[in-house]
């Protein structure tokens, strides 16, 4: 998931190699750019996330929107989803996702798309997923257009699925959406978890 360090001149620590937690391809590790490219999802955080989601994930369609290394619509599929589909448009992290999605030797379990993620909202017509996990670069306000995007109208998201925005706390802010409703909000230190889904019919 892409990110930008704010310009604040903040330290930026040393990461490990992200790796798959549970399921189908436990234990191993993904490649990831060096430096601050990517918007990294914490072992902790990702496994609360799963958490969350529980059993649902069985055979349930995910979309990785703002894809990077993709270690999260990796760990969905490693923890049972019936399909992923992966969207990362910048060059580096794109060729270490395909070098990662290589794990997955089901190649009908997947699908990957060097594509802008807000052309890829407005022009898909047909795809509907249960999960869409959103991580855009941070301090843009891109999590929000993305929301919006979404929203109107919500033709991506299947009847009871869920889309699901990690942020930085300090990028939260109150969201107008016509369609979607919030329905949880989980924080892990510096990392905000969003969860919304389809407003119910009156």
């Amino acid at each position: 998931m892409l990110s930008r360090l704010r310009g604040d001149n903040r330290k930026v620590s040393k990461r490990t190699a992200p790796r798959i937690i549970a399921g189908e391809l436990k234990g191993l590790h993904l490649k990831s750019p060096p430096g601050t490219i990517t918007r990294p999802i914490t072992d902790r955080v990702k496994e609360n996330l799963f958490n969350i989601i529980g059993y649902d994930i069985i055979d349930a369609s995910f979309l990785d929107l703002f894809a990077g290394t993709g270690s999260v619509g990796i760990e969905a599929y490693s923890r049972g989803a019936g399909f992923v589909h992966f969207i990362e448009k910048n060059q580096l992290p794109f060729s270490i996702l395909q070098q990662n999605i290589a794990l997955i030797k089901d190649q009908n379990a997947y699908s990957v798309t060097k594509y802008d993620a807000f052309n890829f909202i407005s022009s898909s017509k047909k795809q509907k997923f249960d999960y869409i996990f959103v991580a855009p670069p941070q301090y843009k306000g891109m999590w929000t257009k993305t929301l919006h995007l979404l929203d109107t109208p919500p033709q991506l998201l299947n009847e009871n699925g869920t889309v699901i925005v990690q942020i930085d706390p300090v990028e939260e802010e109150e969201v107008n959406l016509e369609n979607f409703v919030s329905t949880d909000r989980r924080q892990y230190g510096s990392t905000l978890l969003l969860f919304y889904k389809k407003r119910p019919n009156p």
